[in-house]
This record gives C-alpha cells, sequence and structure tokens, in this order.
C-alpha cells in the first residue's frame, strides 16, 4: 500500500516548531532520513522528516502544532531502537525518534518494585542502573543491548524466560501517553478532555471483546496489540492502556511506562547441552518441563556451525565443539532460584533426565555468572552471524516467531519445513522450544522476483499452518507488514472493534498509518511495501553496505565496548555503522540512476566524517560491515569529482613528507611551536603536538652484515615517530630489559591517512614501499613488532582488502606471549608492583585478547596488570584534534575512559593517540606497557 498526503513544508513546520517552544532536533538530513528508512526487516520506507523530541512536554509542544489544519495529514511513527523484524517503524512523514533524548530512568521504587521510564532507555542499560537495587526488568530479548523499553511495548516483545517471567505486557504496570491536549496517565485521575476519547475506545473494545477472546488461543506468547481482553476487566472498569501493549505505535506515542521489577535471584545455573540431531534436540524440549527450568532454548546444526566459524565456542568443553566435524545441535537449559540446595537437585533431576534421552552427546554446567552471559551471548550473535552467509540469498526473518503449544511443536515444525522444502529454501533455526517459539529463518534473495514471490507464499502457508495447530503467527516479534493478515486471524467482528479503538485514539488515522488497523481497511502488505536492496554488483567497493541487515548489534549503548564510538557519543542514527551503510547503500542506488544531488552527498560526507575509523564495526559487526573501508572507496570517487580541501592536502602531504621531516627533526624542533600553531589555524584543528622529536633515532641499515641472533626490528608510525620520541626509546628500553637486541626499521609511513581520506594512488605508493622494507627483514629471519596498534592492524586488517600483502608484523605482547610459549623465561622484577592498562580500541576489536596478553607479560615478570573494559578514547588519530570533533571526543574520553584513568596506579595504554588523549583531557600522562617493564627491570 502506498501511503499518501501532503508534501512537507520542512522550513514552515520547523519555523512553527520553534515559535512555540519546541526544543529538539528537526532534520532533513539525506543520510539521516536512509538510516530511519530500515530496521532489521526487508522493507524500506524512506520519511520526509526526523523530530527528536527533548522530553513528553517537548512532544506534546510537537502534537500540538501537527494538529493544526496544514498538517493534519502528516504521518506519525515513533522509532526507538529500530530493532523490529517487520517495519513495524517504518513509514513516511515524520519519524520520532524517542531513542535520541528520552532515555532517562524516572524514578524507582524497591519497595513496591516498580520504575517509571523514558520510552528511548535500553533494557541492558536499564537492568545495569537497577542492578545495585537487586531489581531487574524481566523480559529478555536477544537485542537487549539496543532495544528500547518503548520498542518492547510497541512490539509485547519477549524472550528468553518468558515462560516463567511473561511477555512485556505480563510486566507493565501503567502507561503515559502524549496527545496534542497534553498528557494522559493510565497511574493518574484522567482530565476532562480525555473523557469522550476514553468513553468512545471503551465502547468498541466492549463490543468486540467476546468475539477477540473466542479467536485467540490461550497460550503463554498470547496474541496482544489491541487487546480488549485484558482492558476489559470482566470485573468493570476500563484499563485503556492496556491497548497501547504491542499496539506498534498506532494508537499514538507513549511517554513514560511503569515497568514492574523482579528480585534478582541469587543462584543461577546454565547446562549446555550438544545432540546429535536438532530433532532430538526438540524431542528433548517437553520432557525438560518437568524439571521446572527457567528457560530452554534450542539452536540447530546451521546456526551451531555458523557460530563455531566465527570462533564463539571456543569457551566451550571440546565434546561440545562438533565432534570430528560433525555439527551438533545445541539446547540452553537455564535454572534461577534463590535457595542453592534447591537449585542443586532440579539440576541434578535435569542431568538424569537428559541421561535417558535420545542422542544427548555432552553437558557443560556453567555456575559463573560471567561464563553463563557469555554462553547466553552465544544464542543472541548467531542471530546476526545468520546474515554471514555467503551468495546473494540470505535467513530472512518474516515467519520466525510462530508459536503454537509446546505439545504441537513437532508435527508444526515438520510441516513447516515441508513448506521450505517444496520452495528450495534453506534455513537456520533457534529460539524458545519451552514455550513453543521457534525462529526458522529461510534463506531468500530480496532482490530478485522469485524469491520475493516466494516470501509471500511461504507466509501463506505459515499462516495457515499456525491456524491449523492452534497458535500464533506472530508470537514475539510483532507484526508491522504482517499486520495484513491481522482481519482474517482476529475475525470481522473482533477487527470493527479494533477500528473503532483505532478511531478514539487516533481519529485521523496519522499514527504509524498502514499497520494493523486502517480507517478504510488500508493496510500495508507483505509483498506490496518496498523492499531494500539485498545485494550490490560483484566485485561492487560498497558491497557492505548492502549485507547491512539492521540487526544493529552496533547500537550497543555500552561505554565499554568500542562499537561504535560516535553513535555512543551522538545516540544519532546517522553516526553508526548502520546508519552509514544505509547512507551509503542510498548514494549507490542514486549514483546509477544519475539521480544524486549534491545535498545527498554533503550529507553523506559529513556522516562518513563522523566516524573514527576505529575498526571495530569491521571486526564485531556480525556482517563486518567495515564503513573505514567504504569511506575510502566513497571519498576517492567523491575526489574524483571535487577538489579536497586544503586541511585534507596539508595532511597527505605531512604523511608523504614525514621521513623527509623526521630527518631534518632536529633544525625544525626549535620552530615547531610556532609551526603547529599555523598548523592548527590552516588544518582547523587544536592541541597538536608543541614537541617535535629533536634526535631522529638511527634507521636500520639492512645492508650492514648480520644482526645479532635475539635481534628484533621496531616499526612505527610517523606520527609517533614525529611526535612521541619517548615512546621509541621506551621500546628500545624495554625490548633491551627483556633481552632482546631492538633495531628500529627506517621510517616509511604507511598510508594510513592516505586511505583514509580516499587518496588511494598516494596510499598504494606508500604501502607498496613499507611492505619492500618490511619483506627485507622478514626475509632474513627477524622478527617484525609494531610499535603502535593503529599501524599494525592497518597492516593486518587493510592493506589485504587493498591487494597488499605484507609480512606478519606483530603486536609487542604477541611477541612476547609467542615467546614465552616457546619456552623463554623473562627477566624478573625484583619488586612487585601494578598498573593499569587501557588498550587501543582498534587492538581491543581486531584482537580481543590483546589485553589478556599483556597480562601474561606482566605476570610473566611478576608485575601485576589491571585490564579494566574500555572503549574509545575519542583521539583516534587527528579526529580528536580536529575542532569539529572536540564535543564527541571529549564526550567519549568522559563515558569511557576517564574513570579509569583516577587513582594512584601508573597508566598504561598501548596507543599513541589515547596516550596524547589521556594526558590532554584526564591531567594524567599515560605511559606505554614497554616504558613501565622497563623501569620495572631497571630498578629491580
Amino acid at each position: 500500500m502506498t501511503q499518501h498526503g501532503p508534501i512537507l513544508d520542512t522550513r514552515a513546520l520547523t519555523s512553527q516548531l520553534r515559535a512555540v517552544g519546541f526544543a529538539g532536533e528537526i532534520e532533513t538530513d539525506h543520510a539521516l532520513r536512509a538510516a530511519m528508512s530500515t530496521d532489521n526487516s526487508v522493507y524500506t520506507i524512506t520519511p520526509d522528516l526526523i523530530v527528536a523530541p527533548r522530553d513528553a512536554a517537548d512532544l506534546v509542544r510537537f502534537l500540538q502544532v501537527m494538529a493544526l489544519p496544514q498538517w493534519s495529514g502528516v504521518p506519525l511513527t515513533a522509532r526507538g531502537g529500530g530493532t523490529g523484524t517487520n517495519g513495524q517503524s517504518l513509514n513516511r512523514g515524520v519519524i520520532l525518534d524517542l531513542r535520541r533524548h528520552m532515555h532517562h530512568l524516572l524514578a524507582v521504587n524497591r519497595d513496591e518494585a516498580w520504575a517509571d521510564v523514558e520510552p528511548g532507555v535500553v533494557l541492558d542499560d536499564l537492568n545495569e542502573r537497577l542492578r545495585p537495587e537487586g531489581l531487574f526488568f524481566a523480559p529478555e530479548t536477544s537485542t537487549s543491548s539496543r532495544c528500547t523499553i518503548g520498542g518492547m511495548v510497541s512490539t509485547d516483545a519477549s524472550g528468553k524466560g518468558s515462560r516463567a517471567y511473561g511477555k512485556t505486557s505480563d510486566n507493565i504496570l501503567a502507561l503515559e501517553i502524549a496527545t496534542p491536549a497534553g498528557l494522559l496517565a493510565s497511574d493518574a485521575p484522567a482530565p476532562g478532555w480525555a473523557a469522550a476519547m476514553l468513553a468512545s475506545a471503551e465502547a468498541a473494545a466492549r463490543s468486540g471483546r467476546e468475539a477477540f477472546i473466542a479467536n485467540t488461543p490461550r497460550l503463554n506468547r498470547r496474541f496482544t496489540g489491541y487487546d480488549l481482553e485484558r482492558a476489559c476487566p470482566p470485573g468493570g472498569g476500563f484499563d485503556w492502556w492496556r491497548l497501547f501493549l504491542g499496539a506498534e505505535g498506532t494508537l499514538g506515542p507513549v511517554t513514560r511506562i511503569r515497568v514492574k521489577l523482579r528480585r534478582i535471584e541469587a543462584e543461577k545455573r546454565l547446562l549446555v547441552v550438544g545432540f546429535d540431531t536438532f530433532r532430538n534436540a526438540l524431542a528433548a524440549a517437553r520432557p525438560l518441563l518437568q524439571v521446572e527450568p527457567t528457560a530452554v532454548e534450542v539452536m540447530d546444526e546451521t546456526v551451531q556451525e555458523i557460530a563455531a566459524k566465527a570462533c564463539l565456542l571456543a569457551k566451550l568443553p571440546s565434546p561440545l565443539q562438533s565432534p570430528e566435524g560433525r555439527p551438533l545441535a545445541y539446547a540452553f537449559i537455564e535454572f534461577n532460584g534463590d535457595d542453592a540446595a534447591t537449585l542443586a537437585s532440579r539440576v541434578s533431576a535435569c542431568r538424569a533426565l537428559l541421561a535417558g534421552l535420545a542422542g544427548a552427546k555432552a553437558i557443560h554446567e556453567a555456575r559463573d555468572l560471567a561464563e553463563i552471559r557469555q554462553l547466553w551471548s552465544i544464542r543472541s550473535a548467531a542471530v546476526g552471524l545468520l546474515a554471514k552467509v555467503d551468495g546473494a540469498a540470505r535467513p530472512v526473518a518474516f515467519v520466525e516467531d510462530c508459536v503454537v503449544p509446546p505439545e504441537n511443536l513437532p508435527a508444526f515444525v515438520d510441516e513447516f519445513l515441508a513448506v521450505l522444502k517444496a520452495n528450495g529454501l534453506g534455513f537456520g533455526i533457534y529460539g524458545h522450544v519451552d514455550v513453543g517459539c521457534l525462529h526458522i529463518r529461510p534463506a531468500l534473495n530480496i532482490d530478485a522476483a522469485a524469491d520475493r514471490a516466494k516470501l509471500v507464499a511461504v507466509s501463506d502457508a505459515v499462516f495457515a499452518l499456525t491456524r491449523k495447530h492452534g497458535g500464533i503467527f506472530w508470537g514475539e516479534h510483532g507484526k508491522g507488514m504482517r499486520g495484513a493478515y491481522l482481519r482474517d486471524w482476529i475475525g470481522e467482528e473482533a477487527y470493527r472493534a479494533l477500528k473503532g479503538v483505532k478511531a478514539a485514539f487516533d481519529p485521523a488515522g496519522r499514527y504509524n498509518p498502514g499497520k494493523l488497523v486502517g480507517p478504510q481497511g488500508e493496510i500495508m502488505g507483505i509483498a506490496t511495501t518496498p523492499f531494500r536492496s539485498f545485494n550490490a554488483p560483484e566485485g561492487d567497493a560498497l558491497a557492505k553496505a548492502f549485507r547491512c541487515n539492521g540487526n544493529a548489534q552496533c547500537l550497543s549503548y555500552a561505554a565499554a565496548t568500542p562499537m561504535c564510538p560516535s553513535f555512543k557519543a551522538t545516540a544519532d542514527l546517522r553516526h553508526s555503522p548502520k546508519g552509514r551503510a544505509d547512507a551509503l547503500r542510498a548514494w549507490h542506488r542514486a549514483y546509477a540512476t544519475q539521480s544524486v544531488t549534491p545535498g545527498m552527498e554533503a550529507d553523506l560526507v559529513s556522516a562518513l566524517d563522523g566516524c573514527l575509523g576505529c575498526k571495530a564495526c569491521a571486526s564485531s559487526c556480525p556482517v563486518q560491515v567495515d564503513v573505514p573501508t567504504m569511506r575510502s572507496a566513497f571519498l576517492a570517487d567523491y575526489y574524483r569529482r571535487h577538489r579536497r580541501p586544503l586541511a585534507d592536502r596539508l595532511v597527505l602531504a605531512a604523511e608523504r613528507l614525514s621521513p623527509l621531516a623526521l630527518r631534518a627533526a632536529p633544525l625544525l624542533a626549535p620552530v615547531w611551536p610556532i609551526a603547529a600553531r599555523l598548523g592548527e589555524a590552516l588544518t582547523h584543528t587544536t592541541a597538536l603536538p608543541r614537541r617535535l622529536s629533536g634526535r631522529p633515532s638511527r634507521g636500520l641499515r639492512l645492508a650492514r652484515g648480520n644482526l645479532p641472533p635475539n635481534a628484533v626490528v621496531l616499526v612505527d608510525d610517523w606520527f609517533t615517530a614525529l611526535f612521541d620520541a619517548d615512546l621509541r626509546g621506551d621500546a628500545v628500553a624495554g625490548f633491551a630489559a627483556l633481552g632482546y637486541a631492538p633495531r628500529i626499521l627506517r621510517l616509511r609511513p604507511s598510508g594510513k591517512a592516505a586511505l583514509n581520506l580516499g587518496d588511494m594512488r598516494g596510499f598504494g605508493v606508500m604501502a607498496r614501499a613499507l611492505i619492500q622494507d618490511l619483506q627485507a627483514v622478514a626475509d632474513k629471519g627477524i622478527p617484525l613488532v609494531g610499535l603502535d596498534p593503529a599501524l599494525v592492524m592497518v597492516l593486518r586488517q587493510d592493506y589485504p582488502k587493498q591487494g597488499l600483502h605484507p609480512p606478519r608484523v606483530l603486536l609487542p605482547q604477541e611477541f612476547l606471549v609467542e615467546e614465552i610459549a616457546k619456552g623463554r623465561a623473562l627477566p624478573k622484577a625484583c619488586r612487585t608492583g601494578a598498573a593499569r592498562l587501557l588498550s587501543h580500541c582498534t587492538e581491543t576489536t581486531g584482537l580481543p585478547g590483546a589485553a589478556q596478553m599483556w597480562s601474561e607479560v606482566f605476570a610473566a615478570i611478576g608485575l601485576h596488570l589491571e585490564t579494566p573494559a574500555s572503549g574509545c578514547c575519542g583521539m583516534a588519530g587527528l579526529f580528536g584534534h580536529q575542532k569539529r570533533h572536540q564535543e564527541v571526543s571529549r564526550k567519549l574520553f568522559d563515558l569511557s575512559w576517564r574513570d579509569h584513568v583516577q587513582g594512584a596506579l601508573p597508566i598504561a595504554a598501548t596507543g599513541f593517540s589515547c596516550r596524547c588523549q589521556t594526558e590532554r583531557l584526564g591531567g594524567k600522562p599515560a605511559r606505554h606497557p614497554l616504558a613501565i617493564i622497563a623501569e620495572a627491570l631497571r630498578n629491580g
């Protein structure tokens, strides 16, 4: 269905909104609109305007203006985390971004076990804030690191443990909504203006209540959204707010949610069981309910194999890691409780039961909370990893949350798989078998008309199967475009009542129009809504932008996780890997049809400019949506058609001429402070280093004889060589103290700056020269060690993507850990000591064990090293020096580094940028770990 409405005069609307004091953002940015045009579904609808209100009062001001006649036909759709799998928050008109600012925990009542939250608060963030109170909000989704409570209310989300804890709707106590007339709260007396609206809604709800009950199965994953049954209790009264639970924003925006909290149970156990076949894992679910687990979830062999290839199973004991190369199916069985003895008894009973079940090959029991979280993360990550399969067809979420009574599940699955087989479709399966909910994602190529036809055929067939087996077509992830089935599902009488409810709260039919209930029956369909592009032409430099499936792991709220720094600092979707991928994909389509506008390109350049280049997306994203690499490709094309800014040209020249500058350092050092200030003015930067390395280290001349057998060649980048002379000295001293003969390779810039700015020719020239020098050392059998993580990772990650293959260059800790593993004994410090290490974010994501390696090295010499989890420091090379990025740079440092640099412990930081940022914003010097090692051994 195509939504029609007035052309939106955004200038006039913005003027009116500002006139009434609206304080939030009002944006038409092409990149942001592209980012808001998709979710985790196969659909795309580009909105006209994005509005981000500051709070509930701000939202009311917005709605008051939108109620004026000239705006009355403009669609209004609230959006939270955008993780919906069925296009729930996609629409034209205005998207209300409630995550950006409305993410506060408003109140907590510990005694009565409830909390009031704004709709944009993220689930994991909420539970992290509640943990000190010993409380938690129970519904647990696989997207808990980025889904919002408002979105969970909108779709009535659920997940692991719902058999015990219920769905979101079972854990909500009250709501507050915004209307043009003001705020309406269910836990306060209704204002007079709301009387007629509520009376009309109640009359409609009661008229269809009996028909609604007759057509909804009695299941744990019960049908919600316009819940006529619970809104009209048998004993009288009208709980109008229950109509909003699962209504997907079609009745209006929610501004406050009172959530029911539960006490955190003291004891937790998790059994991971490997079954020889998925069929046996599925058959185990029903008997397992006898031992009262909190949750039982399964993964089939396909998902297990994908997780194994992604190295997610490394922490499992070997019998659970595909013995002899044969894939396993997994069952995850969790037990929670407050009494350890009772829990132990339940676990023992479960083990005894498993011993008699067919196909149970191995069992691993986890008791440590950290390990339990890690094991559950395998199941959570599998959702995103399903999209990583090769080829044009990828698993798609469109019939993946059906629920049937658990006793009907085997027969339902058999018939479901027969439908897929008849359509020639492969699939992966995981889900919550304890409540009869399996996620089955058939693999489709949405670009192909034949596969889009299969999407419709399979949807129709599975819809019929759920009805046949007494189930629900949409048991967990909401309806969205699948709302087209709602009228047939609920029956004409109940559907008329739903339309009456819609008319009471939304008489103009403007809230998320085309979803669930339409005033004239006009509903978006699963085949009539535009599909997003699935694949780029083979070999296209922007192919990864098309691989992004909207799973949105990059939108994680947690400051300690490296991905994605710019989104963490701004909460702005265009400044995320997902948002940038959407914007690149939109530009790519426009470019192919010669419809690119200057405004579109300018907005895309701005969105890409906010990327810190940390490369976390290249490794942490399930499908490796590598934004920095795509940025390089885009900028290379862009600057073939546009003149480069002076600042970029100066940076490129500085990198290219850095060897000459290093040789001239003794002459340049006295005048460098003046030159730095001039450079800041020309490049619009701040806080550039005021000290130039005054005496360059002698480069290694490879033609001069043989090196000692314990030689190690140190490689540094141009920025470090020019501005951090201490590092070279510290590295030499550190390796010498450890018993090595360090030599420093003559400076050759890696071309990293050129690559980042899309100067591919300049990058290639510098990269090939560096590879030649590196290869000459490697050919002599001498180990190469890179001093700065950014340099090592550009060699390891970026060079191969450009068809270049340098010899192996190790991080210092990698080299030393390998040496220890070979039996080398490192010298011991005579006195004990400790330090705290803060790792470079590119290093952390490119080599997840990097910090632990430093701990092993420190332990080997008798020192203790703390390695707290930290995100990006906010410097990222030149990013933190550029004036336009100061707010983001400082916010990132405050988010994840400031607390760690406090205290008496010496701070170690592996990255030059990180050491600069720590001193600049933290007021505390940070040293390279090799400097601390050298000092400890020297003092010893």
